[in-house]
């Protein structure tokens, strides 16, 4: 049995209500080819970054070192989300969430079962092409035998992958690009199997997992780490031009998955020295500059108004204290923590969406939102309906890209947790962290015995979490621990 778009009033009757903004009448009306294309779902395109902070797009925070006038173009024409979050900030079950619209602690390993909905299945299910370039990181099944993705050869069917998950086309790396065996992958096959090796890579002056780092292992012939960024490019463009080349009317989705900010840093030549925050922000600079040439050949072929794009990361930096006060850059802004941290700055992501003549230019929203939405978000938009039972974290924020007032906030509660699995729950501007540190990349301090044994935040007031109030307001403790425990021992049903 289906149901129908998730939450809310259903995109498509806005629609219906004609082609004049939603918000003051600001808005122009778009053309009658554009209102049909609207009419079946709009082509969308998923900017995923890798290990970007909420402080580097100038757009979040003015004074970054980072030049990204791309990503600053988007929120210029269309919305920024400024309370955007990753369940998780690390790589694998950031995307699990966004793949699937369920929190990742109820999945054993983040990885997907067979059958399961992803985001790919909803929108090919409603005539969808659907593509995806980049970085998997959910894991292949390899063939019996084999030592897993150690042990990869010629000819191997790799399945579980993109093209099992609902994906048309899928050309990427496994994993993260400091993670051996490093090799492509197009559609369930490998171009070439990693039959060579490579040693470690590291960079003097920076810690172990920063720089121009990788580990060493398994590699094809002839893959270069530096050239994968703009291979991905190039591939993302391809689809671009074969989608509009086809000219049979489907909508398609894209989801680039970029390799970077993410290990190892290899800015190109004519990239190195634009930022002031070195190799990293030299690397942001080119994923900046990435988004730039989609952007372009989106306008090339005609396709901009008739775009939904959106552009995040699935979690935060490895950018340390010692490299703030080194570069004068502060890779989350005014957040705290970093990658894996259920700190804000390792979970709350820039977030912007375009999608001329339905998001209102330079608009800005502090909904809480998670990557779990997505899945309902797309559908709502897509008009595609999604199975019963799937995506249960999933809430649609369509209304908020279009900027409706909402009758009460979007989510009832969201449920964070660090990469060591520390638990969090933000309700409304309260947030309660279930330990004493952040749980992630961020160095430990051991409490002392009088110290609280939790955090409590006030983040209407205290967005870098530096105040903390979980000995003065017991009360609220008490209401977000039992929130926490219920929502963990009785998933919410699918609506």
């Amino acid at each position: 049995m289906m149901r129908p778009p998730m939450n809310r009033r259903g995109f498509l009757d806005a629609l219906a209500a004609g082609a004049a903004a939603w918000t003051a009448g600001t808005m122009t009306r778009r053309t009658s080819a554009a209102a049909e294309a609207s009419a079946r779902g709009p082509n969308i395109v998923l900017l995923f970054a890798d290990d970007m902070g909420y402080g580097d797009p100038r757009c979040f925070q003015p004074q970054s070192k980072c030049p990204t006038p791309n990503i600053d173009r988007l929120a210029a024409e269309g919305i920024k989300l400024t309370d955007a979050h990753a369940p998780v900030g690390l790589c694998v079950p950031s995307r699990y969430g966004l793949m699937t619209g369920r929190y990742p602690f109820r999945s054993q390993g983040y990885r997907l079962r067979d059958g399961e909905v992803t985001v790919a299945a909803v929108l090919k299910s409603a005539g969808y092409r659907t593509a995806m370039v980049g970085k998997w990181h959910l894991g292949f099944r390899y063939p019996p035998g084999r030592k897993g993705q150690t042990d990869v050869r010629a000819g191997d069917v790799l399945a579980g992958g993109p093209v099992d998950r609902g994906f048309d086309s899928y050309f990427g790396i496994p994993a993260s690009l400091d993670i051996p065996p490093y090799y492509y992958i197009e559609n369930d096959r490998p171009v070439e199997p990693p039959t060579g090796t490579i040693a470690d890579s590291n960079t003097p002056g920076w810690t172990k997992i920063q720089g121009a780092f990788w580990r060493g292992g398994g590699i094809a012939p002839g893959f270069r780490h530096d050239e994968v960024l703009p291979t991905f490019r190039d591939r993302a463009l391809e689809v671009l031009d074969k989608h509009a080349a086809a000219g049979d009317g489907k909508p398609l989705f894209l989801y680039l998955a970029l390799p970077a900010p993410h290990t190892p840093w290899l800015p190109a030549e004519e990239y190195r020295g634009r930022s002031g925050a070195s190799l990293y922000g030299d690397f942001v600079a080119q994923v900046d500059g990435v988004i730039g040439d989609v952007l372009a050949r989106l306008d090339k072929l005609g396709m901009t108004d008739d775009t939904l794009v959106v552009f995040t990361s699935d979690n935060g930096p490895v950018w340390y204290p010692q490299d703030v006060e080194k570069y004068g850059h502060a890779s989350v802004g005014p957040l705290r923590g970093m990658k894996a941290d259920v700190w804000e700055g390792g979970n709350r992501m820039p977030f912007v969406a375009r999608w001329p003549g339905h998001v209102k230019p330079a608009s800005e929203s502090d909904e809480t939102i998670c990557f779990t939405d997505i899945l309902a978000t797309f559908a709502q938009v897509a008009g595609a309906p999604v199975p019963d039972g799937a995506g249960e974290d999933s809430f649609s924020f369509a209304p908020v890209l279009l900027g409706r007032k909402l009758p009460g906030p979007l989510r009832k509660f969201t449920i964070l947790q660090s990469g060591r699995g520390t638990w969090a729950v933000r309700q409304g501007h309260w947030k309660l962290i279930l330990a004493t540190d952040g749980g992630g990349f961020s160095k430990r301090v051991k409490p002392g015995p009088n110290d609280p044994k939790g955090q409590l935040y006030d983040l209407s007031v205290d967005v870098g979490e530096r105040k903390n109030l979980y000995a003065e307001r017991p009360d609220i403790v008490a209401r977000l621990t039992a929130l926490l425990d219920s929502a963990r021992k009785a998933p919410r049903t699918a609506e």
